[in-house]
């Protein structure tokens, strides 16, 4: 974790505890729920983001060369919001691919739409087809998941990320 997440986590827990001192409830519910959420969104993102690092790993063992480089201080933008978190490339000879994890911190940075925790992009330069959108989202039992947001005109529709979507952009990274 690092030094400003530390802080931050940190600093949630105080003002909680502050707010349950003085009998703020409603506030202390708030904060012990913002952290709870925070939690889930960073475990949830590493997952994400490991899951195709591990896939990568997987088919350079069998001879592919794929580089890995990760980003931890990355910002990107869905819709009109500013999502900041982390950002996974893989790359074999000209092309990449590109996955980001990542959820608005302040209320500067904006919402996200449909009541999604967090967002993520996995792109593949130059195959803008390729592409997809991430919502991280908490199912009625509490499971968190990703899903995929499919954009087909008008309609939108959502599917969980399966093991199979990262082989298939990793088949792609590698012209398969």
């Amino acid at each position: 974790m690092s030094e400003l997440n530390e802080a931050w986590t940190l600093g949630l827990a105080e003002a909680e505890a502050r707010a349950r001192a003085k009998g703020r409830a409603d506030i202390a519910e708030y904060l012990a729920l913002r952290s709870s959420n925070d939690l889930t969104r960073s475990i949830a993102g590493d997952w994400l983001l490991q899951m195709f690092a591990n896939a990568a790993g997987e088919a350079n063992r069998a001879g592919a060369a794929i580089q890995i480089s990760r980003d931890d201080a990355h910002r990107f933008k869905v819709d009109n919001a500013s999502m900041v978190g982390s950002r996974l490339s893989l790359g074999k000879g000209v092309r990449m691919l590109r996955v980001a994890a990542g959820w608005p911190r302040t209320p500067r940075d904006g919402v996200i739409r449909g009541g999604g925790l967090a967002c993520g992009h996995i792109t593949h330069v130059g195959i803008k087809p390729a592409d997809e959108e991430l919502r991280l989202i908490v199912d009625g039992n509490g499971r968190p998941s990703w899903i995929v947001i499919l954009k087909d005109g008008r309609q939108v529709e959502a599917r969980e990320l399966q093991e199979a979507d990262i082989k298939h952009h990793l088949a792609i990274l590698l012209g398969d």
